[in-house]
């Protein structure tokens, strides 16, 4: 039985048991409900009470009863009791160590800094990916939350040098801060910098002027939700089939088409070919939108046939999800 229903069961028993004993005393001693309930609590504790008045011996007998079962009663819910406290605080221990392990695994992940209403978001892309991360928030109610969804997290303030070592920032591939708050945002950006100088940190800013404090705190890339968000609305309404059309092609659950980036990975057989004798276009129906070249900043937008694919460099991509999938394979080296 679980114990929490135990429990239940054990106190209906125990107050049907006191019950009964006032009911009990009341009818053969005709004792007051007062005394009968007194008489009871007393016999059941067996805290050693001299009797309120002198028993009859069918008072006796019935007073032997009620210890034989009181008693049992009254240990089996105390039984009960301690069996869900030790076995709440067992399994939350046990729970606890195992996240921490699982989180001490984590290699090449992301770490995100906050689970609010941007936070969470984020992390669902991560999930639909999939894409490993790691959470830090402060908030316990959003960490029972996490915990119940099974996502890998750790309680703490994402300012304080060990919570980012704990969540695994020397070993993460990079970190997004996306608290509320941007004071929190500086101060998260300048302790990720300290703990890993390599380490690609992408920041929210709140306020305009925030951007260029978050840069010099060490943040490669800031974004602003609001400026973005105004940008898309203002977009909606003067280009709207442009916004359609990069809804439909940047929303995973698409099935029809899909914009993704591919990284050429050493071992690819696309490496030292051009465009046109990779056969992308012909025989997976992609279309190549741009190619980013290793080391750079510089995109090439709607790249020539005889454009050379190198080792390191990011193919935007746009076609149906099966096609990109292959040329994923392709670019790795696994066909």
């Amino acid at each position: 039985m679980n114990p929490v229903r135990n429990i239940i069961v054990s106190l209906i028993a125990l107050i049907a048991i006191i019950l009964i004993g006032t009911l009990g005393y009341s009818y053969i001693e005709h004792w007051s409900y007062l005394d009968s309930v007194y008489m009871t609590v007393v016999t059941l504790s067996t805290v050693g009470f001299r009797e309120i008045r002198p028993l009859s011996e069918h008072g006796q007998i019935f007073t032997i009863v009620l210890i034989i079962c009181g008693t049992s009663l009254v240990a089996y819910a105390a039984g009960s009791l301690i069996q869900l406290m030790v076995e709440g605080q067992f399994r939350q221990i046990l729970g606890r160590k195992k996240l921490i392990q699982q989180i001490a695994k984590q290699e090449n992940h992301y770490i995100v800094c906050g689970y609010g209403r941007i936070g969470s978001f984020i992390c669902n892309e991560f999930r639909a990916k999939p894409v490993a991360f790691v959470v830090v928030e402060s908030d316990t109610t959003l960490c029972t939350k996490m915990h119940e969804d099974g996502i890998l997290f750790v309680n703490g303030d994402a300012t304080d040098d060990d919570v980012l070592i704990n969540a695994g920032i020397t070993k993460a591939n990079g970190l997004i801060t996306a608290v509320t708050s941007d004071t929190a945002n500086v101060y998260i950006t300048l302790t990720a910098r300290g703990l890993n100088p390599d380490l690609f940190i992408l920041a929210r800013a709140g306020e305009k002027n925030t951007e260029k404090k978050l840069l010099r705190a060490g943040a490669n890339k800031v974004i602003s939700p609001y400026i973005i968000g105004a940008n898309r609305m203002a977009q909606a309404i003067l280009r709207p089939s442009v916004m359609d059309f990069i809804e439909i092609a940047t929303a995973h659950q698409n099935m029809e088409l899909q914009m993704e980036e591919i990284c050429i990975r050493s071992g690819s057989v696309l490496i030292n070919k051009t465009l046109m004798s990779t056969d992308i276009r012909k025989e997976l129906g992609i279309i190549i939108v741009a190619i980013k070249k290793k080391g750079t900043d510089k995109m090439l937008f709607n790249p020539s046939p005889q454009a050379v694919l190198d080792v390191g460099d990011i193919l935007i991509t746009l076609g149906e999800p099966a096609s990109i999938s292959n040329l994923q394979k392709r670019a790795i080296g696994s066909v």
